[in-house]
């Protein structure tokens, strides 16, 4: 009995490690997925305070078909969207990457996150550490796009 016990704690300890202790594992290689779009928040704009800076968006071949047909609504489960934020630095007369600030992540199992619309919203710092976020407070602002899903991106071929 001892042993299984050991046993499930060692589990528990790989899970957490494996999954930063937030339920989604940090999504290794999304800069190898399909970029979606890029776009930069500037002073004014009504998220600056918290995500201003540049933004690059990503989509794991999953939810890549749906955003390909210009559909965007629903999003099949097993969805990915990655958006990767950077500050945005001028240099030269160009628009530069600067460090990054963060990357979220929305991923797509209405059967585990049915209170925010079938999507679970995570976000993880520079170190690839989780941070803390209201799942809920981040659906809040995806109800401006619920005819598409919650999705605020569309594909820029």
């Amino acid at each position: 009995m001892k042993r299984i016990g050991l046993t499930l704690i060692a589990f528990a300890v790989l899970a957490l490690a494996q999954y930063g202790g937030n339920g989604f594992p940090y999504p290794e290689g999304y800069r190898l997925w399909t970029h979606v779009k890029s776009m930069e928040l500037r002073p004014g704009h009504p998220l600056y305070e918290s995500f201003g800076g540049l933004h690059h968006i990503y989509v794991n071949q999953v939810g890549l078909k749906t955003y390909l047909e210009g559909k965007r609504a629903p999003f099949p489960k097993g969805t990915v969207i990655v958006f990767d934020l950077l500050v945005a630095k001028e240099e030269g007369n160009a628009l530069l990457e600067g460090p990054q600030k963060l990357i979220g992540v929305m991923v797509k199992d209405p059967e585990r996150y049915g209170e925010t619309g079938g999507w679970g919203y995570y976000a993880f710092g520079p170190d690839k550490k989780p941070l803390a976020i209201d799942p809920k407070a981040c659906h809040a602002c995806h109800q401006g796009a619920a005819n598409t899903d919650y999705v605020f991106s569309a594909f820029r071929p």
